[in-house]
């Protein structure tokens, strides 16, 4: 399995507009990515809804994994969008 820790940067953490931008990177990918906050349960990181109600905040460590072959670019991805503050101006 195929994983990265990342701390979120947006200012607002997981909510809105960062949590559809995440998801959306996620179901484009084409691979199925679970994300975890803490050592809580593992969910569908595809899933808006359950992203945001991990609740995560500017500066948690969250875990992006993923079991499929060839994931660890998507990962990388990822873990970029999630470290950038997605409700800064200018940001994707």
């Amino acid at each position: 399995m195929a994983q990265r820790t990342v701390r979120i940067g947006s200012s607002v953490g997981l909510h809105a507009r960062p949590a559809k931008l995440f998801t959306q990177a996620v179901k484009a990918s084409g691979h199925a990515v679970t994300i975890t906050k803490g050592d809580g349960a593992a969910v569908d990181a595809g899933s808006i809804l359950r992203v945001m109600a991990l609740a995560a905040k500017q500066g948690d460590d969250v875990t992006i994994a993923s079991d499929d072959d060839g994931a660890e670019q998507t990962l990388d991805s990822l873990a970029e969008l999630l470290a950038t503050d997605l409700d800064e101006a200018g940001a994707p």
